[in-house]
């Protein structure tokens, strides 16, 4: 890792760079509690190091709220979880303005939204209009309520959890939405031997008894190193030949946008870290490839309704990436 003085966000400055080992203490913290998904736990702090926002997308009971609880509690920030049912209104995340008879005026109830790591969970139950109230907040890191905005704390990082089985009462996330998450993870069922240990340990810890690893100047800290990675202007053009293949794609009727491509590369970065590097390679591209862009693009019309899911998208994104060559 580069030995050099880093400034973090909001002209934060930090005098040396976080070791690799508290990355790796992250990791263990958290796969302490998701047994037997190290590539899933891997994956979802590389999104954290990224910058990005995290959707877990898998059926009931594999852990999607486990994962995102256990992330935040093992950083030492303000952390807040949201319910999401169909009676939510956009207020109930971002607050609300109510008049104050004391002060003869009017002030502003600052919403859940405001902290460090906000759990939405279930959040294809709210509607579309309670959804677009995070648009604003993942994509500019503020909130603007009768005018005024109201920038909100760093790190900050909205990890949401959905059902893409039952739609009963759900309401799709629309594709600008989407577009918002860094990557979306599924989580998957564990294999035989992580789930016997599951089945015999009645003390496993749970996210509320984590120990705190991580402080919010070394999350900010090893975001900003994770920024400095070095790209080989080779790898930058073959994540652009990845991007271009989902746009040219007959399997694909929208490709991955420009905000795709740079939530790849610094995806791509923020994964070389993790794994104690200061600089990109092809495997990075690859492991990030499918949690990336998989979410980003939408199948042709063409295809039936049971060929529009997850797996069919992440099938694609495959495909393309055996086509692409790879730099030597």
């Amino acid at each position: 890792m580069r030995d050099t003085a880093s400034a973090g966000a909001a002209g934060e400055t930090f005098a040396r760079p976080v070791s690799p080992d508290r990355v790796a203490a992250l990791e263990a913290a958290v796969t302490g509690v998701i047994r037997g998904k190290r590539e899933v736990v891997r994956l979802a702090v590389t999104c954290l190091l990224g910058r990005g926002h995290l959707l877990i997308e898998d059926v009931p009971g594999v852990g999607k709220t486990t994962l995102a609880h256990a992330l935040a509690r093992a950083v030492g920030c303000d952390f807040q979880r949201l319910q999401c049912t169909t009676d939510m209104l956009p207020s109930d995340i971002v607050g609300v303005t109510v008049y104050n008879a004391h002060s003869s005026d009017f002030e502003f109830k600052r919403g859940p939204v405001f902290t460090n790591f906000l759990l939405a969970d279930e959040i294809n139950r709210a509607t579309p209009k309670t959804q677009s109230a995070l648009l604003e907040a993942m994509n500019e890191g503020q909130v603007t309520i009768e005018g005024r905005s109201w920038p909100l704390e760093r790190p900050f990082m909205v990890m949401a959890t959905q059902n893409p089985v039952e739609h009963h009462g759900t309401y799709p996330l629309p594709e600008s939405q989407l577009d918002r998450f860094l990557m979306r993870l599924r989580i998957g069922y564990p294999d035989r031997a992580s789930e016997r240990e599951i089945l015999r340990s009645g003390d496993l810890p749970m996210p509320d008894d984590l120990e705190t690893v991580l402080s919010r100047d070394e999350i900010l800290q090893l975001q900003t190193q994770a920024a400095n990675i070095a790209v080989d202007d080779d790898l930058a053009d073959y994540m652009l030949k990845i991007v271009e293949g989902t746009r040219a794609s007959d399997a694909l009727s929208l490709g991955v946008s420009p905000r795709g491509a740079q939530a790849l590369y610094r995806a791509s970065q923020a994964l070389a870290m993790v794994e104690g590097r200061d600089f990109v390679i092809p495997d990075d591209v690859k492991r990030v490839a499918v949690p990336v862009c998989a979410h980003r693009v939408l199948m042709n019309s063409r295809a039936t309704l049971a060929q529009r899911t997850t797996e069919a998208a992440e099938r694609v994104i495959r495909d393309i990436l055996s086509q692409v060559e790879v730099p030597l």
